[in-house]
């Protein structure tokens, strides 16, 4: 198991828990038996993904949405928006002209609204 087993919209079965989280009936020759705080560290891993595995697409999609109004503060002043922080945020230009391309198309622009940086 690989941490991805409450992601697939379904309640894990018993032989999948009993893999994840180990047997303890059983003794396996040349293995050591399972301490009792790693089976607590597993089971703590696996409910943890199931709580995160929930919540994933709505942290990625509000991330995606603060990156965009960060490249909209950092580019502001370039598209004529008064930007009291440009002296600040023109250190991060050189950093940030990779993903202007994404990020112009991702707000609807279907060319670069800049008239001296063209990148399409």
């Amino acid at each position: 198991m690989n941490g991805r087993l409450l992601t697939r919209g379904r309640w894990p079965e018993f032989s999948e828990l009993k893999e994840v989280l180990g047997d303890p009936r059983t003794k396996r020759e040349g293995v050591f038996p399972v301490d009792w705080r790693e089976r607590i560290a597993r089971a703590g891993e696996l409910l943890q993904e199931f709580y995160r595995g929930r919540h994933r697409g709505a942290l990625a999609r509000e991330r995606r949405q603060e990156d965009d109004l960060f490249m909209l503060l950092v580019f502001s002043e370039m598209m004529g928006i008064e930007n009291p922080s440009s002296y600040y945020t023109l250190e991060l230009l050189p950093l940030l002209y990779e993903g202007f391309h994404e990020w112009h198309i991702r707000m609807g622009m279907d060319h670069s609204p800049l008239e001296h940086f063209r990148c399409c």
